[in-house]
């Protein structure tokens, strides 16, 4: 197996997960992964004493220094506060305390020491963001009930390339699931990213996104593009945040602004900021303690769900619906005429409901597509009333009016 710059980290930490496991052939992993034994051994090692932070890339100096127990303390917690700017003595004191054990430093030291040091900022307190009644409350009580997914703002590497990373999360353990630098933003690139998680992480219940491409288009029925369309024929439930408010999805901004932190030294190219990538999701999820999971990493937390085939669901309206199979146009045949749906919903079956007089209202899933108005003439039938055209995912009417069953 050749070693990829990209995923370097990852693959150590997969390679030491099964060269843990019971009947282990050490030897055998070895030639599996490209890498001599010795370095098989210094791995695991180094994973024995220092946990995931003993994979971090090391430094080449020589381990011999005059330095006392307490400068080395004091040397570790520059190191660290110098690294990751952002986190603060808290975290730092979990993290050495793994490094230090008995004789690491308590939280108030860290403090003292950054302070004295003139590491410390001060910094204008944030904006509160407040809950916004208006938008669907929801509440995780387990991984994979709720993944989050946006694009980070984009900057240059060295060489001018554009790093911009795709980033998805899950709500209820913090753990990062992706930060992978794409280069563009369209529905087969995030398809691709998000095929690969399901067959990693196992397909989670909802995920939630802005109302930006290729996620919403504001101009179809129900908001729908082909990749939300997709999203909801796995059965996934679509939460969308309201225009123009990143404060719906406030943990995810908030990861953001970490992940900010390699904008202020960029790499040479999109590949070696790749590679920085990874290596913060390493961190970020296995070495960083997180305050809202009692000091636990994301890793701790995180299960992933059983492996199964990503298959599509049919929806199974009632009965007395009619439904109709979206030609490759957008549209449908309806007592005998042409009536535009979506490009979106090419090769869908959507459900019909009747509302009485000449009105009809359109389904997908769960989704609302909003009113079709027939009046035949003559035997020729006209218009279609656009309405709900920005039409929301109810998932309670997505349980009562189309049911949905696996094919």
């Amino acid at each position: 197996m050749p070693w990829s710059e990209e995923r370097v980290m990852s693959l150590k930490l997969k390679f030491v997960e099964q060269a843990r496991g019971s009947g282990a052939n050490i030897a055998a992993l070895c030639r599996e992964y490209g890498i001599s034994r010795q370095t098989g051994h210094k791995w695991l090692r180094r994973y024995h004493e220092d946990g995931p932070l003993g994979l971090v890339e090391q430094s080449r100096r020589p381990r011999s220094s005059p330095l006392s127990k307490a400068e080395d303390i004091v040397a570790a917690i520059v190191e660290l506060r110098d690294r990751r700017s952002s986190w603060g003595p808290d975290k730092i004191a979990r993290v050495l305390a793994v490094k230090f054990g008995s004789e690491s430093p308590s939280k108030s030291t860290v403090a003292r020491v950054l302070k004295r040091l003139g590491k410390v900022k001060r910094r204008r307190p944030l904006a509160r963001l407040w809950t916004v009644e208006q938008r669907e409350h929801v509440e995780v009580h387990a991984p994979n009930e709720l993944w989050t997914i946006d694009f980070k703002g984009w900057w240059k590497a060295g060489n001018g390339q554009v790093c911009e990373p795709l980033t998805v999360r899950d709500a209820y353990s913090r753990y990062v699931l992706a930060a992978k630098l794409v280069s563009n933003k369209t529905r087969g690139t995030v398809k691709r990213v998000l095929q690969r998680l399901f067959n990693e992480h196992g397909v989670p219940l909802a995920i939630q996104c802005d109302n930006g491409s290729p996620w919403v288009s504001l101009q179809a029925r129900g908001g729908l593009t082909r990749l939300s369309a997709w999203l909801i024929s796995l059965g996934i439930r679509l939460i969308r945040s309201r225009p123009g408010c990143p404060q719906d999805n406030g943990g995810h901004e908030r990861m953001h602004r970490d992940l900010g932190e390699l904008q202020l030294k960029p790499a040479r190219s999109r590949p070696a900021q790749q590679v920085e990538c990874d290596r913060w999701l390493v961190e970020f999820n296995h070495v960083r303690p997180h305050s809202a999971l009692g000091g636990r990493t994301p890793a701790e937390v995180y299960r992933p769900l059983e492996k199964r085939a990503i298959a599509l669901a049919l929806p199974n309206y009632p009965p007395e619906w009619r439904t109709r199979r979206v030609a490759t146009t957008g549209g449908i045949s309806f007592d005998g005429d042409h009536i535009f749906i979506s490009i979106a919903l090419a090769g869908k079956l959507i459900g019909l409901r009747y509302e009485g007089g000449l009105r009809w209202r359109a389904y997908f899933f769960g989704v609302d597509l909003g009113t079709i108005e027939v009046a035949s003439l003559n035997g020729v039938v006209s218009t279609v009333a656009v309405s709900g055209v920005n039409g929301s995912v109810n998932p309670e009417r997505a349980m009562e009016d189309a049911r949905v069953v696996g094919v």
